[in-house]
């Protein structure tokens, strides 16, 4: 502390005073002890000692940086109060830091966050490591043997990204953090026993040039999500301790990102190998008969439902290709579920295919069985060739009685009829027996064509006078062109409207009498 008048002349201080300024006497002029910022402060107050005066002044004394807070003195005298600020200045680097460690947090989980794929998030992760925390970083992810999966990264943005061989044990705390084992200090770790695979093309002509290193595991839910090596230039830039703890959490949020997105990516895989058999494939002619099918789910984010169908060309020239189309109680995944057990079901009882009424029984037994509460409606063809007709035996079990298109452009019912399959203790039925002309058509549908409201006002059902009308116009078109004619009118039907599921299937009997063309191991199966 320290007092000067008016004038500018020290009327007392302190010792402290005196070991920031030597040579401050009682008596002498500020100007002459004292720093000009200190004597221009009080130049300053002591001319204007109003509201406007300087309150506080601040500069160096010697290798200290001080503040000078003002302060009424005796007899018109300022009184300058001397702080030391260091500690002030390192308090606030030290919240200046940490505010810049939390934008870069939060800068890193959006980044992470706007992807869930695997090898985007392993690329963010490199870059915005390299980034903020070092200047190269090595991300190696989850393996399979000797392959990994690593991203390189440069502080100038370079990056690379590929799939190697490599043993984790050649970078001392690679092993212990991908199997989720706490990071070994950089101190520990001697920079020149870096391979050459981790080391950043462009980074480092060898490990020499590298000054140190610090491997963090990158936990994830339950399972590590990898690890991540970070590296810097030079043997004054070690990581301290206040680093590696911004780099573990830094690993924290960027292994949680990974183990979402490889989460994501199993789900995907596995909803990809369950959904195979579940989706339209191509149906076509087996063994001289043509047969085509469409499907339309009842909401257009569906693309699995409750309706299904399946074809099964025969295993000799003399057997019957088999052909189902169902519909189960329902829609949606639920629904699905089911179809899929159902279609499995059917599958199985193909060496039952030549007597319908047996295979409704088994399969009515079996679904009556399981913990399931919906049925279903089938519709049952066995198909072969007999000349140039192809003979049907078609059999319904509770579903709409498939309809024929005859040449001359009558559309006929067949003569089949039955209860659901898996509600009833048995299942009753009736098979009909049906010739097709070359040309002619059998089609079953479900009752999602029949039932789906549309029209000027929405609210009138297509009904089935309408699809008798729709298929007279059919007469002598092929498979394809029916199914799809169907399926065009009933859709500009409902347009945007609620609907249900939609399925069709064509078995139609070609024009043309030969067989060389026709690939008898065609197999489509089609669920939705």
């Amino acid at each position: 502390m320290l007092v000067a008048d008016g004038a500018g002349r020290v009327v007392s201080h302190n010792d402290e005073a005196a070991v920031l300024m030597p040579g401050l006497i009682v008596g002498a002029a500020l100007a002459d002890v004292a720093p000009a910022w200190l004597a221009d402060a009080h130049e300053e107050r002591a001319r204007d000692a109003g509201d406007h005066a300087a309150s506080v002044a601040g500069g160096l004394m010697g290798e200290y940086c001080v503040e000078a807070f003002p302060g009424a003195g005796p007899a018109g005298c300022v009184t300058w109060w001397l702080v030391d600020d260091g500690d002030l200045r390192f308090v606030q680097a030290q919240l200046d830091s940490e505010r810049a460690q939390i934008r870069a947090l939060q800068e890193i989980s959006s980044e992470l966050l706007s992807s869930l794929n695997v090898e985007r998030c392993m690329e963010v992760t490199a870059s915005m490591a390299a980034r903020h925390l070092a200047d190269a970083v090595v991300v190696v992810g989850v393996g399979s043997g000797r392959s990994y999966p690593v991203t390189w990264a440069c502080a100038d943005g370079s990056m690379t990204q590929q799939r190697i061989r490599m043993n984790p044990e050649e970078v001392p705390g690679l092993e212990e953090a991908l199997l989720g084992f706490p990071p070994v200090p950089s101190r520990w770790i001697d920079p020149a026993l870096i391979p050459a695979w981790a080391i950043p093309e462009g980074f480092a002509r060898d490990a020499s040039q590298i000054g140190s290193v610090v491997v963090v595991p990158l936990p994830g839910h339950g399972l590590p999500a990898g690890a991540i090596v970070m590296m810097r230039r030079g043997r004054e830039a070690a990581f301290t301790e206040a680093e590696e703890a911004f780099a573990r959490l830094f690993a924290a949020r960027a292994g949680a990102a990974l183990s979402a997105a490889r989460v994501y990516a199993e789900q995907t895989r596995i909803t990809d190998v369950l959904m195979r058999e579940l989706l339209p494939p191509r149906v076509e002619q087996a063994k001289g008969i043509d047969f085509s099918a469409r499907y339309r789910a009842s909401a257009a984010t569906e693309r699995i439902g409750g309706d299904f169908y399946d074809v099964y060309p025969a295993d000799s020239p003399e057997g019957e290709t088999f052909a189902v189309l169902g519909d189960v109680c329902g829609k949606g995944l639920e629904a699905a579920v089911l179809t899929g057990k159902i279609r499995n079901a059917v599958e199985a009882l193909l060496p039952f295919t030549s007597d319908h009424a047996r295979l409704l029984t088994l399969l009515n037994s079996a679904l009556l069985s399981s913990h399931h509460t919906r049925f279903a409606t089938m519709a049952l063809a066995s198909a072969k060739r007999v000349g140039g007709q192809v003979r049907l035996r078609v059999t319904s079990a509770g579903h709409p009685t498939p309809l024929l298109i005859r040449a001359d452009g009558r559309v006929e019912t067949a003569q089949t009829r039955g209860t659901l399959v898996g509600a009833l203790p048995q299942v009753e039925s009736t098979t009909a027996v049906i010739d097709l002309e070359p040309g002619e058509t059998c089609l079953f549908y479900s009752d999602g064509i029949t039932e789906a409201h549309g029209g000027p006002l929405g609210d009138r059902m297509f009904g089935e006078e309408r699809l008798h009308g729709v298929l007279a116009e059919c007469a002598g078109l092929p498979a394809e062109a029916v199914t799809e004619r169907v399926q065009m009118v009933a859709s500009q039907w409902v347009g945007d409207g609620h609907h249900d599921d939609m399925a069709v299937l064509a078995i139609t009997a070609p024009r043309s009498a030969h067989l060389t063309a026709v690939d008898g191991h065609t197999r489509g199966r089609f669920t939705a």
